[in-house]
C-alpha cells in the first residue's frame, strides 16, 4: 500500500516536472484543494517551482505550504555555507504571509527559534531603556508593550517594514516570550547562534536525503571498469547520436520501480551536490549536477549493456544507481590516468606547458581536473563530462597524437628549447606552442625552410596574399596552402608528415579566421592586430 501512494506521488511529481515552470505553477493552484495537492509533493520539489517561476509570483504556493516544507524552503534558499542571510529568512516570510494569520504563526513557529534570533541580532539593534534612556536612534523604531525595550531596525523599505510586522506578530501570540526573547537576542553571540542553527539545518538536510560529505564523496570512488562487468559480446561503439540509457531504463519499468528508481537518482544527485560543495537550494547547480549524474549513469549503463539501451532496465534491477555512476565516472578516470602517466614521459611538458596544439593542451588540461571532463571545441567554453564510449574513444586516440606533435615540437626546439624560445621574448607559457609552430609554419611556407623564429611583419601580406582568396567578406585558405610549409617541416621531422598536415592545415584555418576579413578589405593587415601569430617589426607605411 505504502509503496504504491509512493509510486503514484513520484508519477505526480514526474508529470509536474514535464511541465513548464509558470504552468506547473499553475497545476499546483488550479487544483480543487491546491493546498492538499502542495502539501502531498516533497518540499525540495515546491521549492524548485517556486525558484523557477520567481518568489514574488509564487506566493500562493509559498502560503499553501506546510509549516515543514516553509521550513524546508528557508533550509535551502537562506544558505551559504555554513552563512545565513537573514535578508532571505525576511523575504520568504513576506511570502507567507497571506489571510490565514493561524497558518502563517504556524510557520514561524516552525523555524529555529536560533534562525529567528539572528533575523533580529542581524537586521535590528535591542535597546534596554532602563539600561540608556537617552539611547540615540536613527533608523524606524518600536517598543515593546512593558517598555522594556527598544527596537531600532536597521532595514529600509518594504523589509523594515517586514521586521515590524514580524515583531508584532512575536507580540500578539505573548508579549512576555517576546521579551525574553528579546533579552537572548542582545545576549546570545551570533556566532553561536548561526552555528546552532547551521547544525539543526544539516540534520534535517540528511533527513531530506543530502548525506554528509564523507558518505558524499564515496560516488566518485574508483572502481576498475574491466572487473565491474563485461559488455555484451559483438556491440561496438555507439553512433554519433547520443543514446538516453537512462531514459530507456525508466521506460522498462513499471510504475514501482520507476518510483523507487526516482529515489535513487535524488540521492545520487544529492551526492554529487555535497561532493562538489555546491549549496542544495542553488537551482542552477541542481541542474548542472542533475546533467551530470545523468551523463555518467549513462557512460555506465552503455558499458554494461554493451550499447544495447534495451537491456539498460535489466542493469538498473540489477546494479545501484550508485554502482553505475561510479562505473561511469571510473572510465573517465582511466583516462585521466593516462594523461598523468603522459605528463611523466619525457619530453611531454617544457615547463609546465604542454608541447601540443591548444585544441589538444586542452583536451588534457580537462582530463586532469579534479573530476576528469571533456574539453570543447568552441574556445574559452567550459568542458562537460564525457556522454558516451565512443567520446572516451576520441580522446584516448587524442593522447597518440599528442605524443606525435610532442616528437614534432621536440623536434623544432632542438638540444637548446631555452634558446629557441628566447626568441620571442617571451616565456613559452605566455607565447604558446601553437603560436609557436604558426609562425615556424608562415616561415616554411614563404621559404621552405624550417626556422622558428617569430614573422617579420613587413613578410605578412606577402604570405596572406600566398596563402589566402576572397571569400565573400572573409577569406578562405588556398587549396594548395601549406605544401611548401609540410614538405619542409617533413624532412626535418622524420615519420610524422601525416599528423604534420593536419598542424598546418589547423594553423592556416586560424590565420584565416583572424586576418581574413581586414585582409579583404584592403589586402593588408596590421601586425599589432594579429593574434594567432608572433610578430616582429613594423609595417612599412
Amino acid at each position: 500500500m505504502t509503496s504504491t501512494h509512493e509510486a503514484r506521488k513520484a508519477e505526480l511529481v514526474r508529470r509536474l516536472a514535464e511541465l513548464s515552470p509558470r504552468k506547473r505553477a499553475d497545476a499546483l493552484l488550479e487544483e480543487v484543494d491546491g493546498r492538499v495537492l502542495v502539501a502531498s509533493i516533497p518540499a525540495e520539489d515546491v521549492y524548485g517551482t517556486i525558484i523557477d517561476v520567481g518568489l514574488a509570483d509564487s506566493t500562493e504556493i509559498v502560503q499553501y505550504s506546510t509549516p515543514e516544507q516553509f521550513r524546508t524552503y528557508v533550509d535551502l534558499a537562506a544558505w551559504q555555507k555554513d552563512r545565513m542571510d537573514p535578508l532571505e529568512v525576511l523575504h520568504w516570510l513576506r511570502a507567507a504571509r497571506g489571510d490565514d494569520d493561524e497558518a502563517f504563526t504556524r510557520k514561524i513557529a516552525s523555524l529555529d527559534i536560533e534562525v529567528l534570533e539572528l533575523i533580529y541580532a542581524k537586521l535590528a539593534l535591542i535597546h534596554d531603556w532602563q539600561e540608556n534612556p537617552d539611547v540615540d536612534t536613527e533608523g524606524v523604531t518600536m517598543e515593546t508593550p512593558e517598555g522594556k525595550f527598544l527596537v531600532e531596525f536597521r532595514v529600509d523599505g518594504v523589509d523594515e517594514a517586514a521586521m515590524r510586522r514580524l515583531t508584532f506578530d512575536l507580540m500578539a501570540t505573548n508579549p512576555f516570550e517576546l521579551t525574553r526573547f528579546l533579552e537572548a537576542v542582545r545576549w546570545e553571540s551570533p556566532l553561536e547562534l548561526e552555528e546552532a542553527a547551521f547544525q539543526f539545518r544539516q540534520s534535517r538536510l540528511q533527513d531530506l536525503g543530502f548525506p554528509p560529505l564523507e558518505e558524499a564523496i564515496k560516488v566518485f570512488a574508483w572502481v576498475d571498469p574491466d572487473k565491474v562487468g563485461a559488455r555484451t559480446p559483438g556491440m561496438g561503439l555507439t553512433s554519433q547520436a547520443h543514446v538516453d540509457y537512462v531514459t530507456a531504463a525508466f521506460r522498462g519499468l513499471d510504475e514501482v520501480e520507476r518510483a523507487n528508481l526516482e529515489s535513487e537518482v535524488r540521492y545520487l544527485v544529492n551526492c554529487v551536490l555535497v561532493a562538489e560543495g555546491a549549496e542544495p537550494g542553488d537551482p542552477p547547480a541542481i541542474r548542472r549536477y542533475s546533467e551530470y549524474a545523468r551523463d555518467y549513469l549513462d557512460l555506465g549503463l552503455e558499458h554494461l549493456t554493451g550499447a544495447n539501451p534495451e537491456l539498460s532496465p535489466s542493469v538498473v534491477r540489477e546494479r545501484s544507481l550508485k554502482d553505475l555512476f561510479q562505473l561511469g565516472f571510473s572510465l573517465t578516470l582511466r583516462l585521466k590516468r593516462q594523461v598523468e602517466k603522459l605528463a611523466k614521459e619525457e619530453g611531454a611538458k617544457f615547463g609546465e606547458t604542454w608541447l601540443a596544439l591548444d585544441e589538444e593542451r586542452a583536451v588534457l588540461d580537462a582530463l586532469l581536473r579534479k573530476r576528469p571532463l571533456k574539453a570543447l571545441k568552441v574556445p574559452g567554453a567550459e568542458p562537460v563530462p564525457f556522454r558516451s564510449r565512443r567520446e572516451l574513444a576520441e580522446a584516448e586516440a587524442l593522447l597518440a597524437r599528442v605524443r606525435t606533435q610532442r616528437a614534432i615540437f621536440t623536434a623544432l626546439l632542438g638540444p637548446q628549447p631555452s634558446d629557441v624560445v628566447a626568441r620571442f621574448g617571451v616565456s613559452l607559457a605566455e607565447l604558446t606552442p601553437q603560436r609557436l609552430f604558426a609562425a615556424t609554419v608562415v616561415l616554411a611556407e614563404l621559404d621552405e625552410v624550417v626556422d622558428v623564429a617569430p614573422v617579420p611583419a613587413v613578410r605578412l601580406t606577402e604570405f596572406l596574399n600566398r596563402v589566402l582568396e576572397e571569400k565573400g567578406p572573409s577569406a578562405m585558405v588556398r587549396p594548395s596552402a601549406g605544401a611548401r610549409a609540410v614538405a619542409a617541416l617533413a624532412s626535418k621531422i622524420a615519420d610524422s608528415k601525416a599528423e604534420l598536415e593536419v598542424m598546418v592545415a589547423r594553423v592556416l584555418a586560424s590565420i584565416a579566421l583572424d586576418v581574413g576579413a581586414a585582409w579583404v578589405k584592403d589586402g593588408r593587415v596590421d601586425a599589432k592586430k594579429v593574434i594567432v601569430l608572433p610578430m616582429q617589426g613594423e609595417l612599412p607605411v
